[in-house]
């Protein structure tokens, strides 16, 4: 398809990866039109085109994405379990949904070629930042409901390496497997990359000296490029950042190809939008905004126009890896998880950015949003890392520095109150809970 040079042992699929921007788009027109005609056994999608008096047939260019209706969380909650499935039920062989915690879960349905495809597009990424048949993949997240079990599992033998699916939890099991069967490639949110290598330090061992490592996946909670630095310097490996969402398949969105200059996201799986939040309106690349994605190659439950709630932006440029898709930013956290206090936008990831600079400090923090006298507060417990001396001068001195600091880069002053390490009690097996807005309680 490609007529320049490329290096196949690259690529796991070269003939989509290396696309021209021309063959790109034709691809995604036609697999565009031939998904929203699909879109049209669900009678939600046929009541939103007879609400916009819009047709199949008037999505005729890749811009006519625009004419579509968004399909949003609540969509999928409101029209619990299946309402949008786009096939017969004995064509689906697999669901998978969110946890639910209040009222109805989303459910996500898949056919067989649903799940082959998704499996390649994982494959494809963990290809790309250098996985090999040779490699043994650990995979440090959990099965179940949860894609990224799952998801990975199917990926990494697809690409044909020994799987080891550990789950989640139970570190120093976790470990002995690292240790004991040579793993070489990791799969672990950055939360919980941090405490396997906190509980290696307990049971004295060196990552380098003794084990494998040397390919980490991490994704699944916003982090910074600070704590993921600290993750690979501590670990010693390369930790390439994945994206993935259960409602477009799970893990295997976008990852980072090895120049780590941004999540190559696959178009010939998505049409990509970003858009103000607010307005809805598209805005220019390179700006942050809304990730909008409509799926142009799934058969049980395509959705069109998906609003994430994550925010990112388009890089510019073309990447030296060769590869031709969009690049994505480092997620920014979500749209509906920002903290509006005292009147200005503060995002939890900016917080981390300052708190990782600090090597007296470890991972784990919380972010505690109070109402006191009518006034808002915000107030950062962050535990302290083994490198920290039990000085008390010297820890209110930390204090002020990091408030300092903190302010400067969020232009409010958080009450900072450094703790004991374990005092946050971070869990092995679930995404980091960073934020307790208290304030909605009153």
């Amino acid at each position: 398809m490609c007529n320049h040079e490329i290096n196949e042992s690259q690529y796991f699929a070269p003939e989509l990866e290396t696309m021209t921007d021309e063959e790109l788009k034709k691809l995604q027109l036609e697999r565009l039109k031939k998904t929203v005609n699909h879109c049209m056994n669900a009678e939600f999608y046929r009541e939103k085109f007879k609400e916009l008096g819009i047709t199949p047939d008037d999505i005729q260019t890749l811009d006519d994405v625009k004419k579509l209706p968004f399909t949003t969380k609540d969509d999928l909650r409101e029209h619990y379990p299946f309402g949008l499935s786009c096939v017969p039920m004995r064509e689906c062989v697999r669901l998978h949904s969110s946890s639910g915690t209040t009222g109805n879960p989303t459910v996500v349905l898949h056919s067989q070629r649903d799940l082959d495809e998704w499996a390649k597009a994982v494959a494809r990424c963990l290809w790309m930042v250098g996985s090999r048949p040779d490699d043994v993949f650990q995979n440090s997240a959990g099965y179940g409901m949860f894609t990224a079990g799952l998801g990975f599992q199917y990926g990494a033998e697809k690409v044909g390496m020994l799987t080891v699916p550990a789950a989640a939890g139970n570190t120093v099991r976790q470990i002995k497997f690292i240790k004991d069967f040579g793993t070489s490639v990791l799969h672990a949110i950055p939360s919980y990359a941090s405490r396997i290598y906190e509980v290696m330090c307990e049971e004295g061992v060196d990552p380098r000296r003794d084990t494998n490592l040397r390919i980490l996946c991490i994704g699944a909670e916003p982090h910074s490029e600070e704590q993921r630095k600290r993750i690979e310097e501590n670990l010693g490996v390369k930790a390439y950042n994945s994206y993935g969402i259960s409602e477009m398949m799970g893990p295997g969105v976008a990852f980072e190809c090895q120049e780590q200059n941004g999540l190559h996201i696959w178009e010939d799986y998505f049409i990509v939008e970003i858009i103000d939040p607010v307005t809805l309106e598209p805005v220019p690349d390179g700006e942050l905004g809304e990730l909008v994605l409509t799926t142009i190659n799934r058969e049980a439950m395509p959705l069109l126009r998906y609003r994430t709630r994550d925010l990112t932006r388009i890089l510019p440029g073309k990447c030296p890896c060769g590869r031709n898709h969009k690049r994505l930013a480092r997620l920014q956290g979500r749209s509906d998880d920002m903290i509006i206090l005292k009147g200005v936008n503060i995002f939890p990831i900016q917080i981390e950015k300052i708190l990782l600079k600090f090597k007296e400090l470890s991972t784990d923090y919380l972010i505690t949003l109070e109402t006191k006298d009518s006034n808002d507060t915000m107030t950062i417990d962050v535990e302290l890392s083994s490198l920290f001396t039990d000085d008390y001068k010297q820890l209110q001195q930390l204090e002020r520095t990091i408030t300092r600091q903190l302010k400067d880069e969020i232009l409010v002053t958080p009450k900072v109150r450094l703790v004991p390490k374990g005092t946050l009690n971070a869990s092995d097996e679930k995404k980091a809970v960073r934020v307790k807005d208290l304030r909605k309680l009153f």
